[in-house]
């Protein structure tokens, strides 16, 4: 139980502090309004990765057979993605030129953080290798006691994850100039873009990259 635990909280960091579209809109929120509204968007994501580990414990199989799935899911992650990148980059023009109301920043802040967990494809296959992740420590039957520990560490590396981040975007970008704040938007427009990009050629190919992985002879259609 320990080394599952271990195992579910080290995956979550690995998870987490992956470089993202999370990550890209903690950083432009951070350099906007600082710790707040950093530490609101990772805590938005924590709502939609509690939701996909949700579904993927109840129905890990569900999820490897759900192309259905996975395609809206991806599309909408992939619009998502497309407006960050041209609020970023029109927000770099304009942002600094007014004051930020900061109760209006914060919603933003937190639903940015929401929308981009919820329609994260890669939600999807990291759940769906569920079971090979609990095989890899000697739980090959789990029952709801592992599934329950295996949660139990994939959040709470994921809330740690949370305050750490933010703490770490607040204090690189506490004293940047509106000229390097200008800059940052800019690069995480372009992040953006290219996160979205990804995502599109993701999404096409990997129909493509499981026919090709499917044994000879495994095709459903009768003959």
């Amino acid at each position: 139980m320990l080394a599952l635990f271990i195992s579910a909280f080290a995956l979550g960091l690995v998870f987490n502090a992956a470089p993202g579209a999370v990550f890209a809109e903690t950083i432009r929120q951070g350099v906007r309004g600082g710790y707040r509204p950093a530490l609101l968007v990772q805590i938005g994501s924590l709502v939609g990765d509690a939701l996909w580990a949700v579904l993927g414990l109840v129905g890990v199989g569900l999820l490897v057979q759900a192309e259905h799935l996975r395609v809206p899911v991806g599309i909408a992650g992939i619009l998502y993605l497309l407006w960050l990148s041209f609020d970023a980059w029109r927000a770099a023009n304009v942002e600094f030129r007014q004051q930020v109301d900061a109760s209006a920043a914060a919603r933003d802040a937190l639903r940015a953080g929401v929308l981009l967990s919820v329609t994260n494809p890669q939600n999807i296959a990291y759940w769906a290798a569920l079971g090979s992740a609990m095989g890899a420590v000697g739980v090959h039957e789990p029952a709801a006691t592992h599934y329950g520990i295996f949660f139990a560490g994939f959040m709470g590396s994921s809330i740690a994850w949370s305050f750490v981040c933010a703490a770490l975007v607040a204090r690189v970008f506490r004293n940047a100039t509106d000229a390097w704040a200008r800059l940052t938007y800019r690069a995480c427009a372009i992040a953006f873009l290219l996160l979205a990009v990804a995502s599109f050629r993701e999404l096409v190919l990997h129909p493509q990259a499981r026919l090709k992985e499917s044994p000879p002879g495994a095709s459903s259609s009768a003959t």
